[in-house]
């Protein structure tokens, strides 16, 4: 890719984002932040079996991306917030179509 606005070290605008999105657990986190802000200890619960030390890393890296928001309150216990910003709601909505493939490819998915 030549350097006139491209990607920089991306092949392309799909590898990008999916460096956004990419591994197990991002796409996860996003999807439970999908309605509502969530305190840690919820988002790890919702999100399932992802140990406190890796959501911590996702969570640092979706916020160096601009999709996840962290909004610390200064209260006795200390409360700590998660929400996706307006770029991580797009960026959700980029994924509903990826669902929707997975759903009609069930089967295909699950007998591999």
């Amino acid at each position: 890719m030549s350097d006139d606005g491209g990607f920089g070290p991306y092949t392309c605008a799909l590898d990008a984002g999916m460096t956004v999105v990419g591994g197990k657990w991002k796409a996860l986190i996003l999807w439970a932040l999908r309605d509502r802000p969530l305190r840690f200890g919820a988002l790890r619960r919702e999100v399932g079996a992802i140990s406190e030390k890796m959501l911590i890393q996702q969570l640092k890296e979706l916020q160096a991306y601009g999709v996840v928001h962290r909004e610390s309150y200064h209260e006795v216990p200390p409360r700590v917030e998660y929400s996706m910003t307006p770029s991580g709601k797009a960026l959700l909505d980029a994924l509903d179509p990826l669902g929707d493939w997975a759903e009609e490819h069930r089967e295909q998915i699950l007998t591999r």
